[in-house]
Protein backbone atom coordinates (compact mmCIF):
# COMPACT_ATOMS: atom_id res chain seq x y z
CA UNK A 1 0.00 0.00 0.00
CA UNK A 2 0.66 3.38 -1.04
CA UNK A 3 1.77 6.07 1.66
CA UNK A 4 0.99 9.82 1.57
CA UNK A 5 1.89 11.76 4.59
CA UNK A 6 -0.49 15.04 4.77
CA UNK A 7 0.51 18.14 7.28
CA UNK A 8 -0.56 21.61 6.02
CA UNK A 9 -1.10 24.84 7.41
CA UNK A 10 -2.92 25.75 4.38
CA UNK A 11 -5.92 23.44 4.54
CA UNK A 12 -7.78 24.56 1.39
CA UNK A 13 -8.27 21.22 -0.60
CA UNK A 14 -6.45 19.01 1.65
CA UNK A 15 -9.96 17.07 2.49
CA UNK A 16 -11.06 16.31 -1.00
CA UNK A 17 -7.05 14.93 -1.41
CA UNK A 18 -7.45 12.66 1.17
CA UNK A 19 -10.28 11.34 -0.06
CA UNK A 20 -8.98 10.58 -3.79
CA UNK A 21 -6.42 9.36 -2.28
CA UNK A 22 -8.13 6.74 -0.02
CA UNK A 23 -10.22 5.54 -3.12
CA UNK A 24 -6.85 4.89 -5.37
CA UNK A 25 -5.89 2.54 -2.06
CA UNK A 26 -3.57 4.92 -0.18
CA UNK A 27 -2.35 4.52 3.59
CA UNK A 28 -2.67 8.73 5.15
CA UNK A 29 -0.31 9.71 7.64
CA UNK A 30 -1.05 13.13 9.22
CA UNK A 31 -0.13 15.29 12.44
CA UNK A 32 -2.36 17.70 14.63
CA UNK A 33 -4.82 20.03 13.19
CA UNK A 34 -4.46 18.69 9.62
CA UNK A 35 -4.84 14.77 10.86
CA UNK A 36 -8.21 16.57 13.19
CA UNK A 37 -9.51 17.47 10.11
CA UNK A 38 -8.87 14.54 8.00
CA UNK A 39 -10.57 12.24 10.73
CA UNK A 40 -13.76 14.43 11.01
CA UNK A 41 -14.40 13.58 7.50
CA UNK A 42 -14.66 10.33 8.08
CA UNK A 43 -11.12 9.46 6.53
CA UNK A 44 -8.97 6.50 8.17
CA UNK A 45 -5.56 8.18 9.40
CA UNK A 46 -2.35 6.92 11.32
CA UNK A 47 -1.04 9.80 12.93
CA UNK A 48 2.86 10.27 12.46
CA UNK A 49 3.38 9.50 16.60
CA UNK A 50 2.34 6.29 16.03
CA UNK A 51 4.98 5.64 13.03
CA UNK A 52 7.52 7.29 14.99
CA UNK A 53 6.53 5.35 18.36
CA UNK A 54 7.67 8.86 19.82
CA UNK A 55 4.76 11.56 20.98
CA UNK A 56 4.67 15.03 19.70
CA UNK A 57 6.63 17.27 21.80
CA UNK A 58 7.46 20.59 22.59
CA UNK A 59 4.16 22.23 21.61
CA UNK A 60 4.64 20.19 18.23
CA UNK A 61 8.02 21.81 17.54
CA UNK A 62 9.15 17.67 17.24
CA UNK A 63 6.96 15.43 15.55
CA UNK A 64 8.24 14.75 11.92
CA UNK A 65 12.46 14.97 12.53
CA UNK A 66 12.60 11.25 12.74
CA UNK A 67 14.26 8.22 11.08
CA UNK A 68 11.14 6.58 10.55
CA UNK A 69 9.92 9.90 8.61
CA UNK A 70 13.09 10.87 6.79
CA UNK A 71 13.93 6.97 6.16
CA UNK A 72 10.91 6.64 4.72
CA UNK A 73 11.06 9.76 1.97
CA UNK A 74 15.22 9.38 1.84
CA UNK A 75 14.98 5.08 0.92
CA UNK A 76 16.20 4.47 -2.46
CA UNK A 77 13.87 2.47 -3.92
CA UNK A 78 16.44 1.08 -6.36
CA UNK A 79 19.28 0.06 -3.69
CA UNK A 80 18.23 -3.14 -1.92
CA UNK A 81 20.57 -1.74 1.16
CA UNK A 82 18.27 1.11 1.54
CA UNK A 83 15.25 -1.44 1.62
CA UNK A 84 16.87 -3.66 4.15
CA UNK A 85 17.59 -1.56 6.50
CA UNK A 86 14.03 0.16 6.61
CA UNK A 87 12.64 -3.10 6.80
CA UNK A 88 15.39 -3.56 9.82
CA UNK A 89 14.31 -0.80 11.70
CA UNK A 90 10.59 -1.76 11.24
CA UNK A 91 9.90 1.28 8.79
CA UNK A 92 8.10 2.01 5.42
CA UNK A 93 8.88 3.55 2.35
CA UNK A 94 6.71 7.15 2.29
CA UNK A 95 5.59 7.91 -1.09
CA UNK A 96 3.33 11.59 -1.37
CA UNK A 97 4.45 14.31 0.66
CA UNK A 98 1.89 17.17 0.86
CA UNK A 99 3.45 20.21 3.04
CA UNK A 100 2.79 23.91 3.20
CA UNK A 101 4.63 25.71 6.06
CA UNK A 102 4.01 27.94 8.94
CA UNK A 103 2.52 31.08 7.60
CA UNK A 104 5.41 33.08 8.32
CA UNK A 105 5.09 36.01 5.71
CA UNK A 106 1.84 36.25 6.57
CA UNK A 107 2.50 36.93 10.60
CA UNK A 108 5.55 39.61 9.53
CA UNK A 109 3.37 41.63 7.60
CA UNK A 110 1.15 42.19 10.46
CA UNK A 111 2.23 45.43 12.22
CA UNK A 112 3.51 45.49 15.64
CA UNK A 113 4.22 41.62 15.58
CA UNK A 114 7.08 40.74 17.92
CA UNK A 115 10.57 38.78 16.93
CA UNK A 116 9.49 35.91 19.32
CA UNK A 117 5.83 35.62 17.16
CA UNK A 118 7.89 35.90 14.35
CA UNK A 119 10.39 33.19 15.28
CA UNK A 120 7.25 31.07 16.17
CA UNK A 121 6.43 31.05 12.63
CA UNK A 122 9.79 29.77 11.54
CA UNK A 123 9.08 25.94 10.67
CA UNK A 124 11.40 23.34 11.04
CA UNK A 125 10.28 20.29 10.50
CA UNK A 126 8.44 20.79 7.23
CA UNK A 127 11.08 22.59 4.94
CA UNK A 128 13.07 19.19 6.02
CA UNK A 129 10.44 16.57 4.80
CA UNK A 130 10.20 18.99 1.68
CA UNK A 131 13.58 18.69 0.77
CA UNK A 132 13.57 14.95 1.45
CA UNK A 133 10.80 14.48 -0.55
CA UNK A 134 12.24 16.42 -3.65
CA UNK A 135 15.77 15.26 -3.41
CA UNK A 136 14.25 11.69 -3.49
CA UNK A 137 11.91 12.79 -6.11
CA UNK A 138 12.44 9.70 -8.29
CA UNK A 139 10.35 7.88 -6.09
CA UNK A 140 8.55 10.49 -4.18
CA UNK A 141 5.94 12.91 -5.13
CA UNK A 142 6.21 16.42 -3.19
CA UNK A 143 2.96 19.04 -3.07
CA UNK A 144 3.90 22.48 -1.56
CA UNK A 145 0.56 24.11 -3.46
CA UNK A 146 -3.01 23.03 -3.07
CA UNK A 147 -3.49 24.36 -6.80
CA UNK A 148 -1.45 21.00 -7.68
CA UNK A 149 -3.21 18.57 -6.07
CA UNK A 150 -6.01 18.25 -8.68
CA UNK A 151 -2.45 17.13 -11.05
CA UNK A 152 -1.02 14.84 -8.76
CA UNK A 153 -4.42 12.91 -9.03
CA UNK A 154 -4.68 12.78 -12.65
CA UNK A 155 -0.72 12.15 -13.26
CA UNK A 156 -1.38 9.08 -10.99
CA UNK A 157 -3.96 7.87 -13.12
CA UNK A 158 -1.46 8.53 -16.06
CA UNK A 159 1.37 6.48 -17.33
CA UNK A 160 4.79 6.03 -15.28
CA UNK A 161 6.50 8.36 -17.37
CA UNK A 162 3.62 11.23 -17.03
CA UNK A 163 4.21 11.04 -13.34
CA UNK A 164 7.77 10.99 -13.30
CA UNK A 165 7.40 14.14 -15.24
CA UNK A 166 5.05 15.89 -12.80
CA UNK A 167 7.54 14.70 -9.95
CA UNK A 168 10.32 16.40 -11.52
CA UNK A 169 8.29 19.33 -11.89
CA UNK A 170 6.89 19.60 -8.12
CA UNK A 171 10.43 18.61 -7.02
CA UNK A 172 11.71 22.23 -8.61
CA UNK A 173 9.06 23.71 -6.94
CA UNK A 174 9.19 22.83 -3.87
CA UNK A 175 12.45 23.79 -3.88
CA UNK A 176 12.06 27.19 -5.08
CA UNK A 177 9.20 27.18 -1.96
CA UNK A 178 11.68 26.54 0.38
CA UNK A 179 14.21 29.25 -1.06
CA UNK A 180 11.68 31.92 -0.94
CA UNK A 181 10.84 31.57 2.77
CA UNK A 182 14.37 31.17 4.28
CA UNK A 183 14.68 34.32 2.05
CA UNK A 184 11.88 36.20 3.50
CA UNK A 185 12.94 35.14 7.26
CA UNK A 186 16.35 36.40 6.07
CA UNK A 187 14.94 39.42 5.12
CA UNK A 188 12.80 39.96 8.31
CA UNK A 189 16.07 39.52 10.56
CA UNK A 190 17.84 41.50 8.62
CA UNK A 191 15.58 43.95 9.45
CA UNK A 192 15.51 43.35 12.78
CA UNK A 193 19.45 44.51 13.11
CA UNK A 194 20.18 47.66 13.28
CA UNK A 195 23.96 47.07 12.24
CA UNK A 196 22.44 45.23 8.81
CA UNK A 197 24.55 46.29 5.98
CA UNK A 198 22.06 47.89 3.35
CA UNK A 199 24.81 46.03 1.01
CA UNK A 200 25.28 42.27 2.53
CA UNK A 201 27.71 39.86 1.53
CA UNK A 202 25.66 37.58 -0.26
CA UNK A 203 22.15 39.26 -1.53
CA UNK A 204 19.06 37.44 -0.97
CA UNK A 205 15.37 38.45 -2.38
CA UNK A 206 12.48 36.49 -2.86
CA UNK A 207 9.88 37.86 -5.30
CA UNK A 208 7.00 36.11 -6.18
CA UNK A 209 5.49 35.81 -9.98
CA UNK A 210 1.93 38.56 -10.16
CA UNK A 211 1.43 38.55 -13.81
CA UNK A 212 2.49 36.68 -16.97
CA UNK A 213 2.76 39.37 -19.26
CA UNK A 214 1.85 38.58 -22.98
CA UNK A 215 5.49 39.70 -24.13
CA UNK A 216 8.17 41.98 -23.06
CA UNK A 217 9.85 45.17 -25.01
CA UNK A 218 9.03 43.43 -28.09
CA UNK A 219 6.55 40.34 -29.25
CA UNK A 220 9.68 38.18 -29.62
CA UNK A 221 10.27 38.31 -25.88
CA UNK A 222 9.07 36.19 -22.86
CA UNK A 223 8.01 38.72 -19.73
CA UNK A 224 6.48 38.51 -16.26
CA UNK A 225 5.79 41.00 -13.37
CA UNK A 226 7.40 39.93 -10.21
CA UNK A 227 6.41 41.44 -7.04
CA UNK A 228 7.81 41.16 -2.84
CA UNK A 229 5.89 39.52 -0.12
CA UNK A 230 4.99 43.17 1.25
CA UNK A 231 3.29 44.85 -1.77
CA UNK A 232 4.09 48.06 -2.80
CA UNK A 233 4.49 50.62 -5.83
CA UNK A 234 2.89 49.45 -8.80
CA UNK A 235 1.87 46.00 -7.21
CA UNK A 236 -0.54 47.79 -5.56
CA UNK A 237 -2.29 50.05 -8.14
CA UNK A 238 -5.61 48.95 -8.54
CA UNK A 239 -6.64 49.52 -12.39
CA UNK A 240 -10.48 49.93 -13.01
CA UNK A 241 -10.48 49.87 -16.48
CA UNK A 242 -8.92 49.09 -20.00
CA UNK A 243 -6.71 46.40 -21.49
CA UNK A 244 -3.88 44.13 -19.24
CA UNK A 245 -0.62 46.14 -18.26
CA UNK A 246 1.54 45.75 -20.72
CA UNK A 247 5.92 45.12 -19.84
CA UNK A 248 5.97 48.25 -21.59
CA UNK A 249 3.28 50.04 -20.07
CA UNK A 250 4.49 48.87 -16.45
CA UNK A 251 7.83 50.49 -17.31
CA UNK A 252 5.88 53.54 -18.28
CA UNK A 253 3.66 53.76 -15.11
CA UNK A 254 6.59 53.31 -13.07
CA UNK A 255 8.81 56.42 -14.50
CA UNK A 256 5.39 58.51 -13.91
CA UNK A 257 5.13 57.64 -10.56
CA UNK A 258 8.78 58.41 -9.93
CA UNK A 259 8.72 61.70 -11.94
CA UNK A 260 5.18 62.85 -9.75
CA UNK A 261 6.92 61.80 -6.33
CA UNK A 262 8.69 65.12 -5.89
CA UNK A 263 5.35 67.01 -6.49
CA UNK A 264 3.57 64.96 -3.67
CA UNK A 265 2.69 66.43 -1.21
CA UNK A 266 2.79 70.34 -3.00
CA UNK A 267 -0.44 73.06 -3.15
CA UNK A 268 -2.67 72.55 -6.28
CA UNK A 269 -2.53 69.71 -8.99
CA UNK A 270 1.13 68.15 -11.00
CA UNK A 271 0.62 66.27 -13.63
CA UNK A 272 3.43 63.92 -15.26
CA UNK A 273 3.72 62.83 -18.92
CA UNK A 274 6.08 59.65 -19.62
CA UNK A 275 6.77 58.63 -22.55
CA UNK A 276 9.64 55.17 -23.04
CA UNK A 277 10.21 56.34 -19.33
CA UNK A 278 11.42 59.34 -19.04
CA UNK A 279 9.19 62.85 -18.85
CA UNK A 280 7.72 64.33 -22.10
CA UNK A 281 5.90 67.04 -20.08
CA UNK A 282 5.55 68.30 -16.59
CA UNK A 283 3.32 71.12 -14.94
CA UNK A 284 1.72 72.66 -11.82
CA UNK A 285 -1.43 74.40 -11.11
CA UNK A 286 -4.39 75.53 -9.49
CA UNK A 287 -6.46 72.49 -10.73
CA UNK A 288 -5.98 68.91 -12.17
CA UNK A 289 -7.05 70.17 -15.74
CA UNK A 290 -4.09 73.51 -15.56
CA UNK A 291 -1.58 71.09 -14.63
CA UNK A 292 -2.70 68.95 -17.43
CA UNK A 293 -2.93 71.57 -19.92
CA UNK A 294 0.99 72.86 -19.64
CA UNK A 295 2.36 68.83 -19.17
CA UNK A 296 0.69 68.51 -22.82
CA UNK A 297 2.15 71.84 -23.88
CA UNK A 298 5.61 70.61 -23.07
CA UNK A 299 5.57 68.24 -26.13
CA UNK A 300 2.16 67.55 -27.52
CA UNK A 301 3.58 65.13 -30.38
CA UNK A 302 5.21 62.85 -28.21
CA UNK A 303 2.55 62.81 -25.49
CA UNK A 304 1.07 60.81 -28.08
CA UNK A 305 0.36 56.77 -26.43
CA UNK A 306 1.71 58.32 -23.25
CA UNK A 307 1.36 57.03 -19.44
CA UNK A 308 0.37 60.26 -17.40
CA UNK A 309 0.57 60.26 -13.57
CA UNK A 310 -1.50 62.99 -11.64
CA UNK A 311 -1.42 64.10 -7.72
CA UNK A 312 -4.88 64.57 -7.48
CA UNK A 313 -8.47 62.65 -8.48
CA UNK A 314 -9.01 63.37 -12.05
CA UNK A 315 -12.13 65.18 -12.35
CA UNK A 316 -14.86 66.07 -15.05
CA UNK A 317 -12.54 68.55 -16.64
CA UNK A 318 -9.24 67.10 -16.86
CA UNK A 319 -10.87 64.00 -18.21
CA UNK A 320 -12.72 65.79 -20.98
CA UNK A 321 -9.14 67.69 -21.62
CA UNK A 322 -7.39 63.76 -21.09
CA UNK A 323 -10.08 62.44 -23.65
CA UNK A 324 -8.74 63.83 -26.91
CA UNK A 325 -5.37 62.45 -26.42
CA UNK A 326 -4.83 58.93 -27.01
CA UNK A 327 -3.01 57.71 -23.36
CA UNK A 328 -2.19 54.09 -22.55
CA UNK A 329 -2.25 54.79 -19.09
CA UNK A 330 -3.31 56.98 -16.44
CA UNK A 331 -2.71 56.90 -12.39
CA UNK A 332 -4.37 59.14 -9.96
CA UNK A 333 -5.37 58.99 -6.69
CA UNK A 334 -8.97 58.33 -8.05
CA UNK A 335 -11.35 59.48 -10.49
CA UNK A 336 -14.98 61.07 -10.23
CA UNK A 337 -17.98 59.67 -11.57
CA UNK A 338 -17.72 61.81 -14.39
CA UNK A 339 -14.17 61.31 -15.50
CA UNK A 340 -14.89 57.49 -15.42
CA UNK A 341 -17.75 57.95 -17.93
CA UNK A 342 -16.05 59.73 -20.10
CA UNK A 343 -12.12 58.12 -20.22
CA UNK A 344 -14.19 54.84 -20.31
CA UNK A 345 -15.62 56.00 -23.55
CA UNK A 346 -11.98 54.72 -24.77
CA UNK A 347 -12.01 50.95 -24.48
CA UNK A 348 -8.29 50.66 -23.73
CA UNK A 349 -6.97 53.25 -22.17
CA UNK A 350 -5.89 51.83 -18.64
CA UNK A 351 -7.22 54.19 -15.84
CA UNK A 352 -5.34 53.34 -12.08
CA UNK A 353 -5.69 54.51 -9.03
CA UNK A 354 -2.90 54.75 -5.52
CA UNK A 355 -4.52 52.14 -3.33
CA UNK A 356 -6.89 53.53 -0.88
CA UNK A 357 -5.37 55.74 2.51
CA UNK A 358 -3.10 58.39 2.17
CA UNK A 359 -1.92 58.96 -1.38
CA UNK A 360 0.61 61.47 -0.14
CA UNK A 361 2.33 58.55 1.60
CA UNK A 362 1.99 56.61 -1.00
CA UNK A 363 3.80 58.65 -4.05
CA UNK A 364 6.42 60.32 -1.83
CA UNK A 365 7.87 56.71 -0.77
CA UNK A 366 7.49 55.47 -3.87
CA UNK A 367 10.89 53.48 -4.77
CA UNK A 368 11.73 53.45 -1.03
CA UNK A 369 9.53 51.17 0.05
CA UNK A 370 9.60 48.62 1.32
CA UNK A 371 13.48 47.51 0.12
CA UNK A 372 16.09 49.10 0.81
CA UNK A 373 17.60 48.50 -2.40
CA UNK A 374 16.84 49.05 -5.96
CA UNK A 375 18.00 46.04 -8.33
CA UNK A 376 18.85 46.32 -11.57
CA UNK A 377 19.78 43.30 -14.08
CA UNK A 378 22.96 43.42 -16.32
CA UNK A 379 24.48 40.30 -18.20
CA UNK A 380 25.70 38.07 -15.55
CA UNK A 381 24.85 39.48 -12.83
CA UNK A 382 22.72 42.41 -10.35
CA UNK A 383 23.32 45.86 -9.63
CA UNK A 384 22.21 47.31 -6.46
CA UNK A 385 21.69 50.62 -4.89
CA UNK A 386 19.97 52.28 -2.23
CA UNK A 387 16.75 54.62 -3.81
CA UNK A 388 17.20 57.92 -4.49
CA UNK A 389 15.34 60.93 -2.47
CA UNK A 390 12.96 62.68 -4.19
CA UNK A 391 13.59 66.27 -4.26
CA UNK A 392 10.80 68.24 -2.48
CA UNK A 393 9.24 70.85 -4.99
CA UNK A 394 7.50 72.86 -2.05
CA UNK A 395 10.55 74.59 -0.39
CA UNK A 396 14.43 74.96 -1.21
CA UNK A 397 17.00 72.86 0.31
CA UNK A 398 19.16 74.60 2.79
CA UNK A 399 22.31 73.17 0.88
CA UNK A 400 21.40 75.42 -2.22
CA UNK A 401 23.97 77.97 -2.65
CA UNK A 402 23.79 80.76 -5.18
CA UNK A 403 26.84 80.87 -7.35
CA UNK A 404 26.46 83.88 -9.08
CA UNK A 405 26.92 87.73 -8.40
CA UNK A 406 23.18 87.86 -9.35
CA UNK A 407 20.36 86.43 -6.96
CA UNK A 408 17.44 84.93 -8.41
CA UNK A 409 14.03 86.69 -8.11
CA UNK A 410 11.58 85.35 -6.84
CA UNK A 411 9.68 84.07 -9.60
CA UNK A 412 13.12 82.81 -10.70
CA UNK A 413 13.35 81.01 -7.15
CA UNK A 414 9.65 79.34 -7.78
CA UNK A 415 10.93 78.33 -10.91
CA UNK A 416 13.93 76.92 -10.03
CA UNK A 417 12.16 74.82 -7.48
CA UNK A 418 9.77 73.28 -9.95
CA UNK A 419 12.41 72.78 -12.46
CA UNK A 420 15.08 70.47 -9.87
CA UNK A 421 11.78 68.90 -9.30
CA UNK A 422 10.84 68.19 -12.84
CA UNK A 423 14.26 66.92 -13.81
CA UNK A 424 14.26 64.27 -10.92
CA UNK A 425 12.50 61.92 -13.48
CA UNK A 426 14.61 62.34 -16.74
CA UNK A 427 17.07 60.23 -17.79
CA UNK A 428 20.56 61.30 -18.31
CA UNK A 429 22.19 63.18 -19.33
CA UNK A 430 19.17 65.51 -18.98
CA UNK A 431 18.36 69.01 -19.34
CA UNK A 432 15.20 70.89 -18.48
CA UNK A 433 13.61 74.32 -19.14
CA UNK A 434 10.92 75.82 -17.57
CA UNK A 435 9.02 78.66 -16.21
CA UNK A 436 5.80 79.54 -14.57
CA UNK A 437 5.27 75.98 -13.19
CA UNK A 438 5.96 74.24 -16.83
CA UNK A 439 8.86 72.50 -18.78
CA UNK A 440 9.06 74.23 -21.85
CA UNK A 441 11.34 71.59 -23.42
CA UNK A 442 13.29 68.52 -22.21
CA UNK A 443 16.75 66.91 -23.79
CA UNK A 444 17.18 63.19 -22.52
CA UNK A 445 19.66 60.96 -22.41
CA UNK A 446 22.04 62.06 -25.03
CA UNK A 447 25.80 61.63 -24.43
CA UNK A 448 26.59 65.21 -24.73
CA UNK A 449 25.06 67.48 -22.15
CA UNK A 450 25.44 70.34 -24.91
CA UNK A 451 23.53 67.75 -27.36
CA UNK A 452 20.15 67.62 -24.59
CA UNK A 453 20.55 71.34 -24.28
CA UNK A 454 20.54 71.88 -27.83
CA UNK A 455 17.37 69.55 -27.41
CA UNK A 456 15.59 70.82 -25.08
CA UNK A 457 15.66 74.13 -26.89
CA UNK A 458 14.68 72.76 -30.21
CA UNK A 459 11.78 71.12 -28.34
CA UNK A 460 10.31 74.12 -26.92
CA UNK A 461 10.65 76.33 -30.19
CA UNK A 462 8.83 72.93 -31.84
CA UNK A 463 6.27 73.75 -29.30
CA UNK A 464 5.90 77.33 -29.79
CA UNK A 465 7.59 78.28 -26.42
CA UNK A 466 9.15 81.32 -25.75
CA UNK A 467 12.43 80.99 -23.52
CA UNK A 468 13.05 84.32 -22.60
CA UNK A 469 12.88 84.56 -18.43
CA UNK A 470 13.24 80.70 -18.44
CA UNK A 471 14.98 78.68 -16.25
CA UNK A 472 16.95 75.73 -16.70
CA UNK A 473 18.20 72.59 -14.91
CA UNK A 474 21.14 70.45 -15.15
CA UNK A 475 21.17 66.83 -13.66
CA UNK A 476 24.76 66.89 -12.98
CA UNK A 477 27.55 69.73 -13.20
CA UNK A 478 28.16 71.58 -16.63
CA UNK A 479 31.77 70.47 -17.67
CA UNK A 480 32.40 73.55 -19.86
CA UNK A 481 30.98 77.05 -19.68
CA UNK A 482 29.42 76.04 -23.49
CA UNK A 483 26.33 74.64 -21.72
CA UNK A 484 25.86 77.79 -20.24
CA UNK A 485 26.67 79.94 -23.33
CA UNK A 486 23.98 77.71 -25.22
CA UNK A 487 21.41 78.63 -22.62
CA UNK A 488 21.89 82.26 -22.48
CA UNK A 489 21.54 82.67 -25.97
CA UNK A 490 18.25 81.06 -25.79
CA UNK A 491 16.82 83.47 -23.58
CA UNK A 492 17.61 81.64 -19.86
CA UNK A 493 17.79 83.93 -17.03
CA UNK A 494 18.25 81.30 -14.50
CA UNK A 495 20.27 77.85 -14.07
CA UNK A 496 20.16 75.37 -11.30
CA UNK A 497 22.71 72.58 -11.28
CA UNK A 498 24.66 70.23 -8.71
CA UNK A 499 28.16 71.82 -9.40
CA UNK A 500 31.24 70.44 -8.31
CA UNK A 501 33.23 70.82 -11.74
CA UNK A 502 37.09 71.40 -11.68
CA UNK A 503 35.88 73.94 -14.46
CA UNK A 504 33.03 75.75 -11.77
CA UNK A 505 35.02 79.46 -11.76
CA UNK A 506 34.77 79.44 -15.62
CA UNK A 507 30.93 78.03 -15.92
CA UNK A 508 30.17 80.84 -12.93
CA UNK A 509 31.79 83.31 -14.80
CA UNK A 510 29.96 82.76 -18.29
CA UNK A 511 27.22 82.85 -16.33
CA UNK A 512 27.73 86.29 -14.65
CA UNK A 513 28.97 88.05 -18.03
CA UNK A 514 25.49 87.17 -19.28
CA UNK A 515 23.24 88.47 -15.92
CA UNK A 516 22.62 85.01 -15.12
CA UNK A 517 21.22 83.97 -11.48
CA UNK A 518 22.91 80.19 -11.16
CA UNK A 519 22.10 78.46 -7.89
CA UNK A 520 24.39 75.01 -7.19
CA UNK A 521 22.11 72.11 -4.72
CA UNK A 522 25.56 69.96 -4.27
CA UNK A 523 23.65 66.82 -5.50
CA UNK A 524 23.49 64.92 -8.39
CA UNK A 525 20.20 63.26 -9.69
CA UNK A 526 21.35 60.58 -12.78
CA UNK A 527 18.98 58.58 -13.96
CA UNK A 528 20.66 56.00 -16.10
Amino acid sequence: MKRALLSVSDKSGIVEFGEALVKQGWELLSTGGTARILRDAGLEVTSVSDVTEHPEMMDGRVKTLHPAIHAGLLARRSKPADLAALEKHGYAPIDLVAVNLYPFRETVAREGVTLDEAMEKVDIGGPTMIRAAAKSHKDVCVVVDPGDYDTVLDALDGSDDDFASVRRRLAAKAFEHTSAYDAAITTYLAGQNENSEIMPETLVTSLRRLQTLRYGENPDQAAAFYGYDQPAGLAVLEQHHGKELSYNNLLDLDGALLSLSPFVPSPGAAVCIIKHTTPCGMGVGDSVVEAYTKALATDPTSAFGSAIAVSQPVDDDAAEAMSKLFIECIVAPGFTDGAMATLTKKKNIRLLSFPEGDAVDFVRSYGTVPQPRLLRSVYGGMLAQTPPEPPFYGKVNPTWTVATSRQPTEAEWDDLRFAWAAIFGVKSNAILLAKGGAVLGIGAGQMSRVDSSKIAVRKAGEAGHALAGSVLASDAFFPFRDGVDAAAEAGVKAVVQPGGSIRDEEVIAAADEHGMAMVFTGRRLFRH
